[in-house]
C-alpha cells in the first residue's frame, strides 16, 4: 500500500513537473473557445466562418503532441513501451487522416464496383495510396492503448490490445486491404471475385463515429451537424444505388444493350446506345438521375427498368427508399420539434458552459464536470428515471433481482434481518463515477450511504503539510460513508474513484428511518461496524463513538419500549418486541417497562410483560417496585397480579415512608402496604413507629388499622416514649382507650408469645435504686445500684433487696411518687427502695 502510494505521488509529480505549460495551453484554448461560443450565442449569431475553427478543432488538426498522451483527469500519461495513448495528439492526427481516407474509400468504393471498365488510372493510384494508409493503420491499432467500457482505465496489455483489435474489426481491416481488382484478373475475371469489394464499406463506421462525436461537441451547432449528417446519408445511398444501376446494365453483353435501362435511353436528341463509349461523367451523371428520380418516386417516364433484373432492384430499391424517407422525415421533424436525448444532453452542457463561464471555475473543475454529464448520457438506461412511471410494487421486484444479491454479500449487514435488507434495496439508487473523481471528502458532512457494486475506490486520509495517505482500498463488496452516517460524525476520509466505478446509494434520512423500525438491525450493523474497525486500525480511534452511539441506541430504545408501556399501546409494544426489543432494559432512571405499567394500570401489559420474564422485583434509581408503583397509584388488581407472581414491596426506609403516609392521612396507602407485607412496627430515624404518629395526631382509624395489622403499643422511641404516651399527652380518650385495650390484649396473649412481642418491640432499659427514701437528709443517704429494668416491679423490688442487703417493699419515684408498674419506669431512671415504716415516719414528721 505504501508502494502505491509513492508511486502514485511520484508520477504525479513527473506529470506537474513535465507538461505544465502544455496544460495551461491546452486550458486557455478550450476556454477561449467556450467564452466564444458564450459571446455568440449573445450577440445571436452562428456565422458559418465561425464553425470551421470548431471542425479544425474537432478533427484535431491543431493538437500536436511530443509522446505525452493527456488522460481522463487532465494530466499527461507516459505508457509503457511502443504503445501509443488513444488520447495522443500525434494519434489522434493520424485518426483525422485516417477518416479522410474512409471518407473516400466510402464513396469510390461503389463507383469502383461498378465503372471498374472505365475508370482512369489516376484514381486507381490514388485508391492504391488509400489501401496502403489503411494497410499501415492496421500496425497501428496492435499499438494503440484502450479505455475499458467497465473501468474506464487504460489498458495496456499488448495481448488485450491485440485480442481486442482481432475480435473487432481486424478482419475486415485486413480484407479491406487486398487488391481486389488483381485477384479478380487473376482468377480468370471471375465475377464473384468482386464481390468482396464490398467489404471495403465497413470503413464508413468511422465516419459514422465521426458525425457522432460531431452530435456530441457543443461547439458545433446541432441543426447543422444533424443537416449535413442526413444529407450524407442521402447522398451516399443515391450514390450506391446510380453505382448498382450501372453495374447492372454492364453485366450484359455489349450486343444486349439495348436491353439494358441506360443503353435504351433516348433524352431529346441525344442516344445513349454504345453507352461505354460516352464520358465517364456522363454515364455517372445519368446513373445518379436515375436514382434520385425513383428515389424521390417521381417516375418521369424517360427513365425505366427493361430487364427484369432491373425490375426486381427498383423494386428492392423503391423499398428501401421508403423506409430511408421516413428516417430522414422523423429527423427533420425531431430537429423541429426538439427532444432528443442528444439535444437535451446539447442544451444541458450549454446551460453548465454558461456557468461555469459566469463563475470563471478553473480547468480541472470544467473536465470533471463534463465528463460526468457525459457519463451520465451515455449510462441514462442505468438511471431509476427509466422506471419513474413503472408502479412501486414491480420496481420494488426489480431492485431485488438487480441489487439484492449485492446487499447480501455486504460485511456490513451481516446477520441483519431479511426484512431489513429488502426495506434497504427498494430504495437504492445508481449512479456511476469516473477515475479521478472526489465522491466524499475528509471533514465533511455525509448525507448519503454508498455501496460498491463495480469498480476500485481508495480511502485517503490528509496528513502534516497536506500530503495525502492511501489508507484502504475499497472493491466490490464494500461500503463507505457508515461511520459518519450511523455514527453522526464528519467523514474521517476521503474516498477518491481509482477505475470506473458504480456504486448503490442510499439517502441518510431514509436509511435512519428504516433503523428506527429495524432496531435490532441496527444494533447488530453498529456491532459489524465495531467489528470490522478491528482489522482497520486507521479507524480504530472511533471505536469510541461506536460504542458511545451503540448505547445511546440501546437507551433509545429502551425508552420507546418504556413509552409505549406507559401509553398502553399493547399491539404496538408487542410489535416492538418482536422486532427484537428488549423489554428488560431500563431507562436513565432505573426503570423498567413493568415500572411504567404498573404506574399506569395496564393489566394486560403488565401480564405481558411478566411472561416476557421481566424481573418483577427490580427497584429503580429511586427504590420503587413494579408493586410499589401499582400500591402508589391505587391499582389494587395490578398489585394483586405482582403480589401473586412474587412481588415485593422492597421499600428502603420503610418506617419513614409509613410515617409520611400516617402524618398526611394517606389511609388507602397505608392498607395496601400492610396488606403486601410491610412490618408495621417499622421506625423512621427517631426510632417512632407508624403507631406514635397515628396516636400523637389522633388518627383513630389508622391507628386501629394499623393495631390490627400488628403495631405494637410497648414501642419506645429514642426518647423512651409509647403510643399511649402520646395518646396521654394528646388527651384524646378515644385514643387512649383503644391503647389500653391494645395493650390488654397483647398482655393477654400466651406469656411466652408476649414477652417475646415484648422483647421484639421494646429495647432494653436500665435504672439506679437507692436504699433511702427521696426526702431523707443527706446524711442519711447512701450508695445505689444500677440494674437493668425487670418486667414487674416485684422482680425490681426483690433484686433490689437482694444486692443492697436490705428489706424494703416500695418503689418510689424522685418525686415520692409509689411505682406499681415497671413499664411506668423509664430509661435511667432514679428509684428509691423503702420499708413501709420508712413511709409512716415521713408522714408524722
Amino acid at each position: 500500500m505504501a508502494a502505491d502510494t509513492a508511486r502514485v505521488r511520484w508520477r504525479r509529480a513527473m506529470t506537474l513537473a513535465i507538461a505544465p505549460r502544455e496544460a495551461d495551453d491546452a486550458a486557455a484554448t478550450d476556454d477561449e473557445i467556450e467564452y466564444e461560443m458564450e459571446l455568440e450565442e449573445r450577440m445571436g449569431s452562428s456565422h458559418a466562418a465561425s464553425r470551421f475553427p470548431l471542425l479544425r478543432s474537432c478533427l484535431g488538426l491543431g493538437l500536436l503532441g511530443l509522446g505525452l498522451s493527456r488522460n481522463a483527469s487532465g494530466g499527461e500519461t507516459l505508457l509503457k513501451g511502443f504503445l501509443i495513448h488513444p488520447d495522443n495528439r500525434w494519434y489522434q492526427l493520424w485518426t483525422q487522416f485516417i477518416l479522410l481516407w474512409a471518407v473516400y474509400s466510402s464513396f469510390f468504393t461503389p463507383m469502383e464496383f461498378a465503372f471498374f471498365r472505365g475508370l482512369p488510372k489516376k484514381l486507381f493510384l490514388l485508391d492504391i495510396a488509400g489501401q496502403f494508409a489503411f494497410f499501415i493503420d492496421i500496425f497501428v491499432q496492435f499499438r494503440v492503448a484502450y479505455r475499458d467500457s467497465h473501468t474506464y482505465r487504460i489498458v495496456q496489455s499488448p495481448t488485450d490490445i491485440a485480442f481486442r483489435y482481432v475480435k473487432s474489426r481486424f478482419v475486415f481491416d485486413l480484407l479491406g486491404c487486398f487488391p481486389w481488382d488483381y485477384i479478380h484478373k487473376a482468377f480468370g475475371n471471375k465475377e464473384i471475385i468482386r464481390y468482396l469489394l464490398w467489404i471495403r464499406l465497413t470503413r464508413a463506421c468511422r465516419v459514422t463515429d465521426f458525425f457522432q462525436k460531431m452530435e456530441k461537441d457543443i461547439r458545433i451547432n446541432y441543426l447543422f451537424t444533424r443537416i449535413v449528417k442526413l444529407l450524407v446519408v442521402e447522398l451516399y445511398c443515391t450514390h450506391t444505388a446510380a453505382c448498382i444501376f450501372y453495374y447492372l446494365a454492364t453485366t450484359l453483353p455489349e450486343s444486349m444493350e439495348g436491353y439494358t435501362w441506360i443503353g435504351s435511353l433516348q433524352l431529346g436528341d441525344f442516344n445513349y446506345s454504345h453507352f461505354r463509349e460516352i464520358d465517364l461523367w456522363r454515364r455517372y451523371v445519368t446513373s445518379l438521375y436515375f436514382a434520385i428520380v425513383t428515389m424521390a418516386t417521381v417516375g418521369y417516364g424517360d427513365v425505366h427498368a427493361v430487364n427484369p433484373r432491373e425490375m426486381v432492384f427498383i423494386m428492392i430499391y423503391v423499398s428501401f427508399d421508403m423506409i430511408l424517407g421516413a428516417y430522414l422525415l422523423g429527423n427533420m421533424t425531431a430537429l423541429i420539434v426538439k427532444g432528443s436525448k442528444t439535444e437535451r444532453y446539447r442544451d444541458k452542457m450549454k446551460d453548465l458552459i454558461k456557468y461555469m463561464n459566469k463563475n470563471r471555475l478553473g480547468k480541472d473543475i470544467r473536465d470533471q464536470i463534463k465528463r460526468h454529464v457525459r457519463l451520465q448520457y451515455e449510462n441514462i438506461y442505468n438511471e431509476a428515471s427509466v422506471l419513474q412511471d413503472i408502479p412501486a410494487s414491480i420496481r420494488a421486484k426489480i431492485f431485488q433481482a438487480l441489487y439484492k444479491p449485492y446487499i447480501e454479500k455486504l460485511p456490513l449487514f451481516k446477520g441483519c434481518s431479511a426484512e431489513f435488507k429488502n426495506q434497504i434495496v427498494i430504495r437504492l439508487q445508481e449512479e456511476s463515477f469516473l477515475p479521478g473523481e472526489v465522491i466524499l471528502e475528509q471533514g465533511n458532512t455525509v448525507d448519503q450511504l454508498y455501496f460498491v457494486l463495480h469498480g476500485v475506490l481508495d480511502g485517503i486520509k490528509l496528513v502534516e503539510n497536506g500530503l495525502e495517505e492511501a489508507i484502504l482500498q475499497l472493491g466490490s463488496d464494500s461500503s463507505f460513508g457508515e461511520l459518519a452516517t450511523l455514527c453522526n460524525i464528519p467523514q474521517p476520509y476521503t474516498v477518491r474513484v481509482r477505475e470506473f466505478c458504480t456504486v448503490l446509494r442510499i439517502d441518510k434520512q431514509l436509511f435512519t428511518n428504516i433503523l428506527e423500525i429495524y432496531f435490532v438491525d441496527a444494533r447488530t450493523i453498529l456491532n459489524n461496524l465495531l467489528e470490522g474497525n478491528e482489522s482497520n486500525s486507521h479507524i480504530k480511534q472511533l471505536e469510541s463513538d461506536i460504542t458511545f452511539h451503540i448505547g445511546k441506541q440501546e437507551a433509545e430504545h429502551a425508552l420507546r419500549v418504556n413509552n409505549v408501556a406507559y401509553g398502553g399501546d399493547l399491539n404496538y409494544l408487542k410489535g416492538l418486541i418482536s422486532a427484537g426489543a428488549d423489554p428488560k432494559k431500563t431507562d436513565y432512571d432505573g426503570r423498567s417497562p413493568l415500572h411504567l405499567a404498573a404506574s399506569r394500570g395496564h393489566e394486560d401489559i403488565t401480564c405481558f410483560l411478566l411472561q416476557e420474564g421481566v424481573d418483577v422485583n427490580l427497584s429503580d434509581k429511586f427504590g420503587s417496585t413494579p408493586l410499589l408503583e401499582a400500591v402508589k397509584q391505587g391499582h389494587d388488581r395490578v398489585a394483586s397480579l405482582l403480589f401473586s407472581k412474587g412481588a415485593r414491596l422492597n421499600i428502603g426506609e420503610p418506617g419513614c415512608h409509613l410515617c409520611t403516609a400516617v402524618a398526611r392521612g394517606d389511609s388507602d396507602f397505608i392498607r395496601r402496604v400492610l396488606k403486601y407485607g410491610i412490618d408495621p412496627n417499622s421506625k423512621d430515624y427517631d426510632q417512632r413507629t407508624p403507631l406514635h404518629i397515628a396516636a400523637a395526631e389522633g388518627l383513630y382509624s389508622i391507628a386501629k388499622m394499623l393495631i390490627e395489622a400488628g403495631a405494637s403499643v410497648f414501642a419506645i422511641d429514642r426518647w423512651g416514649t409509647t403510643p399511649l404516651d402520646e395518646a396521654v399527652k394528646s388527651g384524646n380518650r378515644s385514643m387512649m382507650v383503644l391503647l389500653e385495650n391494645a395493650k390488654s390484649d397483647e398482655l393477654s396473649m400466651v406469656p411466652e408469645c408476649a414477652q417475646e412481642i415484648k422483647d421484639k418491640t421494646q429495647p432494653r432499659r436500665r435504672c439506679t435504686v437507692f436504699p433511702f427514701h427521696p426526702w431523707d437528709p443527706e446524711e442519711k443517704r447512701r450508695e445505689g445500684v444500677v440494674l437493668w429494668i425487670p418486667h414487674t416491679v416485684e422482680e425490681l423490688i426483690k433484686s433490689s433487696n437482694e444486692l443492697l442487703n436490705c428489706s424494703g417493699s416500695r418503689i418510689l419515684s424522685e418525686d415520692g411518687g409509689s411505682i406499681s408498674d415497671a413499664a411506668m419506669i423509664s430509661d435511667n431512671q432514679k428509684l428509691y427502695l423503702v420499708a413501709d415504716h420508712n413511709t409512716t415516719d415521713m408522714n408524722n414528721t
